[in-house]
């Protein structure tokens, strides 16, 4: 089989093609039977199933495990300027369907595979963009589609004065690509010396540092569940643990907590957490650099329970199906810890945002947690990631953020 396109044919075993024409984009390098035809990294090949049945046409690379990213099923598109149009505007539509008035001003505008962006993500921050790419095909394609993400912004009237660059990530590595980060020149874009930028999220307004923050510099995905848990935080004395820059706290001292106590083992995440307090004059929240779980011993010997509600957002324990045991033994000992620490009628928010600590495995360590505890769970709410990062079916890594609030009876 070969297309009238004329790119060079990858010929992939029946467990590739299913999985393909289940939904999954990826073709792995053991998965290809043969080439026919010279590959270049970062071009386009096609695939086909080992009786000649057209798959779709992809990103090859072979410094990486991932050997074809599919782009398309769909044989007669052309990889120009106008298919790639068509894409950014179809993912920029939809968060202004999903993420209406000003959540459209601080959210996810590119989610890799789930846009159909193999290894992109770009994170909109006001008038500010941070995109991270992590495949060598996209990424000798940037130049174009970031000037159409710029330009479809400004006709839609959305301001947009910076691209920040953060391809500080060790997976680039893996596809033959090195780390780095920085300004991005073009569409009359220009260069911030603070490399901070303020957003108003649920009402709250943050410094995002960009730069040096973790990740593009700002959690967005948990932006509906912060709303979720300050719902239920009126009057209660409050516990965020792994609070990074203190958007749970934050949401819950603003929704009337009596007390709100932020807690990472950060001590940069505690300053910057201090000074989210500050600017939006909240004077309800207390600031605590400790571990987690030593903490949480620690206040289960004190005694008295001093809190009624405790959130847990703690970093992925796992990157990687190998550790995923480990990974549930660390998330079985924060919630077992908090489920005893909370008195009877407490309640608890507590998540994972590692997409190899699947929900029922979530589901069945806490059911764990809550037996050793000797406390039964009353599910309020089971929630996932926020909708700018489209979960797409067939594609398990898209659906990675667990989060569920219950209270403890």
């Amino acid at each position: 089989m070969k297309t009238e396109r004329n790119y060079p044919l990858a010929t992939v075993t029946d467990k590739a093609a299913r999985s393909l024409r289940d939904g999954h984009p990826w073709v792995f390098g053991e998965e290809i039977l043969s080439v026919d035809g010279p590959c270049e990294n970062g071009g386009l090949v096609d695939v086909c199933s080992g009786k000649g049945r057209y798959l779709g046409t992809g990103l090859y690379n072979d410094h990486s495990l991932i050997r074809i990213r599919l782009l398309s099923r769909n044989a007669n598109d052309r990889f120009d300027e106008a298919f790639w149009a068509r894409r950014v505007r179809y993912a920029l539509e939809y968060r202004r369907t999903v993420m209406p008035g000003d959540d459209f001003q601080c959210c996810r505008l590119i989610f890799g595979e789930a846009d159909h962006f193999p290894g992109l993500t770009v994170d909109r921050f006001g008038p500010v963009l941070v995109a991270q790419c992590l495949s060598l095909g996209i990424d000798r394609r940037k130049d174009l589609i970031f000037s159409l993400i710029v330009r479809e912004l400004r006709a839609m009237g959305e301001q947009i004065d910076v691209l920040y660059e953060r391809n500080d990530a060790a997976l680039r590595e893996k596809e033959g690509m090195p780390q780095y980060k920085g300004f991005y020149a073009g569409e009359g874009l220009r260069t911030d010396e603070r490399g901070q930028v303020e957003i108003c999220e649920n009402g709250i307004r943050y410094m995002v540092d960009y730069v040096n923050g973790q990740k593009t510099g700002f959690f967005l995905d948990q932006k509906y569940n912060r709303r979720a848990a300050a719902a239920i935080a009126k009057g209660r004395t409050v516990l965020d643990c792994f609070t990074h820059t203190g958007a749970f706290a934050l949401n819950c001292a603003a929704a009337g907590a009596s007390r709100v106590t932020a807690v990472d083992v950060s001590e940069e995440a505690i300053a910057m957490t201090r000074r989210n307090a500050a600017r939006n004059g909240l004077s309800n929240v207390d600031f605590l650099r400790a571990d987690v779980f030593d903490l949480l011993t620690d206040l289960a010997n004190g005694g008295q329970p001093p809190y009624d509600y405790i959130i847990l957002d703690p970093p992925a324990f796992t990157k990687s199906s190998a550790t995923v045991k480990n990974a549930a033994r660390g998330y079985k000992e924060i919630n077992l810890k908090a489920m005893r620490l909370l008195p009877r009628g407490g309640y608890l928010a507590t998540c994972s945002c590692s997409h190899f600590m699947t929900d029922p495995l979530f589901r069945q360590m806490l059911r764990s947690a809550a037996d050793d505890a000797g406390v039964e769970l009353r599910q309020i709410e089971a929630r996932q990631q926020a909708p700018d990062h489209p979960i797409l079916w067939g594609v398990p890594e898209t659906d990675y953020l667990k989060f569920y609030i219950f209270q403890v009876v």
